[in-house]
Parts: structure tokens; C-alpha cells; sequence
């Protein structure tokens, strides 16, 4: 009796298993990068390797800026996970970021095909939709965005964006107006607003408090283009 009372003791002591590889993926999901480095490296000395480690790597590529090593991994992902609608979503949404807007086209049409699609994969596919100046299906892609998670504000100022270069200006302002309220903090954001609403009043933007020459200087351009757009030429 006292021995079996002695290995429950045992047993209940013992630490818990602990699993490397979900441990830095954990890390990666909560933005700790460096950790997730680290964490990886070690795993991969004691011997992990494979599919999951392959992952890993593309992902904390992607959390860290790098767009074209992540587009690289998740490719080579996607040859043994053709339907995984996420790797196919990361790898258009990296190909977005190095500028490569037909691999982005093809990646995200294959993500988008799935059930599994998210609103991510959705909105990137608008983005992509609007470079092409393809109006019908831009507007299909934020309709199923915001179908999948209402008032995401990214979505909502995408769709103004893509409002706003089609010449849609008051359309324009309301969905960016919208997109403002819900992240008040963002200046891309703030900064596609006061580009409708000038377009709208056919006012220049106001300078901001602060605002640096350079930007200012931006903003005034993009402005510019809007009259452009509407064949204002003076004005542009």
C-alpha cells in the first residue's frame, strides 16, 4: 500500500509535458518574437524538424515583416497543403507586401474558393481586385470581408480606398467615416478620410497640428491625383 502511495506521489509531482514547438508557436499568435526565435532554434537543435518546424518558420517570418521569405515558405507548404486555405491566404497576403500582385491574384483566388476562407483572405483579394481596377469583384471581396466579421475597420477603409479611386467620393466618405469611429487611432485611416471629404467639398485637406513637411506634402499629392481623377486639372 505505502508503495503505491508512493508512485501516486511520484506521478503527481511530475512536471507536465511540455510540447517546444506549440510553446513558440504560442509565443509567435502573442507577438513575442524574439522568444519565438529562441524557441524554435532550440527545438530545431534537439531535433524537430518537418511540416510543423517548416510552419513555424513561415509564420514567424510573417509576424516579422519578412514578406518574401514568408511567401517562399508558404509555397513550399502549399505543394503538399494545396487546399489549406490559410497557407494560401499568408502567401497572398506576402505576396501583396512585395509587390508581386499576380502571384498575390492566384494565391488568393485559391484561398478564397475554400468554405474555410476567412475575412482576411477576402479583404486582401479586395485589395488585389481594386489594383486591377476589377470593380465587380472588389466589391464582392469586401461584401464577403464584412459578411465574415462586421465592422472590421481595415475592410471598411479598403472598400472606401477602392471607393474613393473609382470617383464614388460621398460613398467614399461613408465608409471611411465609418472605418474612423471604429479605430480613431489610425492614421491611414484619418489620412483616406480627408482625402474624401476633400474631394468631396473640393477643399484641400487641412494641415495637421504638427504635421511634418513631408507629409503634409503626401497628403497634398495624393489630393492632387483626386482632382486629377475628376479632370480638374487646375486643381491637380
Amino acid at each position: 500500500m505505502k508503495l503505491l502511495l508512493l508512485a501516486a506521489a511520484l506521478a503527481a509531482a511530475a512536471p507536465p509535458t511540455v510540447d517546444p514547438l506549440g510553446e513558440a508557436a504560442h509565443a509567435i499568435a502573442a507577438g513575442r518574437l524574439d522568444q519565438a526565435r529562441i524557441m524554435v532554434a532550440a527545438a530545431i537543435k534537439d531535433g524537430a524538424k518537418g511540416e510543423a518546424v517548416e510552419r513555424l518558420l513561415a509564420d514567424l517570418a510573417f509576424r516579422s515583416g519578412d514578406f518574401h521569405l514568408a511567401l517562399g515558405r508558404y509555397e513550399a507548404l502549399l505543394k503538399t497543403n494545396s487546399g489549406n486555405a490559410f497557407l494560401a491566404e499568408r502567401a497572398g497576403i506576402s505576396a501583396i507586401n512585395t509587390g508581386d500582385l499576380a502571384r498575390a491574384a492566384v494565391l488568393l483566388e485559391l484561398a478564397t474558393e475554400s468554405s474555410a476562407a476567412s475575412w482576411r483572405a477576402w479583404n486582401a483579394r479586395g485589395v488585389v481586385a481594386d489594383h486591377a481596377g476589377n470593380w465587380n469583384l472588389a466589391d464582392l471581396a469586401y461584401s464577403k470581408a464584412s459578411a465574415l466579421q462586421p465592422d472590421r475597420p481595415e475592410v471598411l477603409n479598403n472598400l472606401g480606398w477602392s471607393l474613393l479611386i473609382r470617383g464614388k467620393w460621398a460613398e467614399a466618405a461613408e465608409q471611411l467615416e465609418r472605418a474612423a469611429a471604429l479605430d480613431p487611432k489610425s492614421r491611414r485611416i484619418a489620412d483616406n478620410l480627408d482625402l474624401a471629404r476633400a474631394a468631396v467639398s473640393e477643399d484641400l485637406p487641412q494641415r495637421r497640428r504638427g504635421e511634418s513637411d513631408s507629409d503634409w506634402a503626401a497628403r497634398l499629392n495624393d489630393a492632387g491625383v483626386i482632382a486629377r481623377l475628376r479632370g480638374d486639372r487646375q486643381r491637380a
